[in-house]
Parts: structure tokens; sequence; C-alpha cells
């Protein structure tokens, strides 16, 4: 478990970078197996977080983590989307259509 209240920050970019790799490959079981590592990160962030000021290098640590968790969540929203676009079609009796 983390200690301080940025190492709780740095995990959650290490999996998400995890998270990006996995559904580069297409490997949407890790994925969200991480994404539920991600959640339990977040929720204890939220627990200390009340009670933890940063200094101005954790913050700048912090916004530049946020940073990059955001373009890694965009890169694989752009990579997901198709692939949850198929999943309601099969989930709603379509049938479908490999390339």
């Amino acid at each position: 478990m983390p200690s301080q209240l940025i190492d709780y920050y740095r995990a959650i970019e290490i999996i998400s970078s995890s998270m990006l790799e996995s559904a580069k490959l297409g490997a949407w079981e890790e994925v969200v197996q991480s994404e539920g590592a991600c959640a339990i990160l977040i929720s204890e962030l939220r627990n200390h977080s009340q009670t933890h000021a940063f200094s101005i290098e954790d913050r700048n640590e912090k916004r530049r983590i946020m940073l990059q968790i955001l373009r890694n969540d965009a890169q694989i929203r752009s990579m997901s989307d198709p692939w949850l676009e198929d999943l309601e079609k099969v989930m709603h009796g379509g049938s479908l259509v490999l390339n």
C-alpha cells in the first residue's frame, strides 16, 4: 500500500500504462482487471486525501501524472470504442462480422 499520497497517484499511473499496453494487445480482460485495481487505489486515495496537503513538488508531480493518465485513458477509449460497439451488436441479437 502506498505510504504517501503522491505514491497513490504514481501507482495509478503505472496501472494506467499497463492498461494501455494490454489494450494495444487486445487483452481486454486484463484491461478490466487493471481497471478494478485502479478503482481500489482511487478509493484509498480519496480516503487519505482529506488529511494530506501537497508540497509544491508533489503538486507538480500530481499534475504530470494526471495528464499522463488522461492521455492513456483517451488512447484506451479510442481502441475500445469499436470493440464495445461490436459487443453491443452481439448482445442485442446482431451478428459480428470479422474483417
